[in-house]
């Protein structure tokens, strides 16, 4: 396998509140996250930081995670680990107070690939040259568009798209979604609403596809979305399956 991450500013933003890791453990299982940390006086960059640290540090000192049952055990545990730990830090700094940070993470071992996830960063699996989305947003609108109110299309453009209905931090318990995902694929996308917001998804595929090293792939998803603006941070993390394209 192949991996390779990559976060920016952006054009707009004074300061990256987002945090990316991909991790090797003693097995060699691999942990891609993401987060994208929100809070004044610089608390989400603190939040997403605080998330990205302690899932890559207690998964890199792992012999295994086991099972599936165990993994999923596993993950569930260490997001109630970062989510005391940001609402202790909370506590000890008030100024911090109403920080927390999405979430977006994929699991794969030789036998199974669990992707989850809490708030609007964005899991895909690439399958055929195409982006599939795993993950679901967890933001007001998409609420309003599975009960039927706003049309897709009306999502895009609603002037409260990025209202959080859930966050790590921004609760005493919080759920992670996870999915158990099929390991038939090629590759695997994680990014922060950066990209997302930028670009679509055959946009984001027609750069997956071209030739170029992952890290060239990379670096031109982030300049596409900075020439088009860059109004957030961005963020991705990327793994081809089989090595080298």
């Amino acid at each position: 396998m192949e991996y390779f991450y990559i976060t920016d500013t952006g054009m707009v933003r004074d300061h990256n509140e987002d945090s990316v890791v991909i991790t090797e453990n003693m097995n060699h299982e691999i942990l891609m996250t993401v987060a994208d940390g929100m809070g004044g006086h610089n608390a989400g960059e603190i939040a997403s930081s605080i998330a990205i640290t302690h899932i890559g540090t207690r998964f890199k000192e792992l012999s295994t995670v086991g099972n599936k049952e165990d993994a999923i055990n596993w993950l569930k545990e260490i997001v109630n680990e970062i989510n005391l730990l940001l609402y202790k830090y909370t506590e000890e700094h008030p100024e911090s107070t109403g920080m927390g940070t999405t979430f977006v993470l994929a699991l794969i071992t030789k036998d199974f690939l669990l992707f989850g996830n809490i708030g609007d960063s964005s899991g895909y699996v690439i399958k055929d040259n195409k982006l599939h989305k795993i993950t679901t947003d967890h933001t007001l609108v998409n609420l309003l568009v599975k009960s039927g109110e706003l049309t897709e299309e009306e999502a895009k453009e609603h002037p409260r798209k990025n209202v959080l209905m859930k966050a790590l931090g921004a609760a005493v318990a919080v759920e992670m979604d996870i999915f158990d995902v099929e390991t038939d694929i090629e590759g695997i996308l994680l990014c922060s609403d950066g990209l997302t917001n930028m670009l679509d998804n055959e946009q984001i595929e027609k750069v997956l596809n071209e030739d170029l090293s992952i890290e060239d792939k990379l670096n031109k998803l982030v300049y596409k979305c900075n020439n088009r603006g860059g109004n957030d941070n961005i963020s991705i993390a990327y793994l081809v399956k089989g090595g080298a394209e």
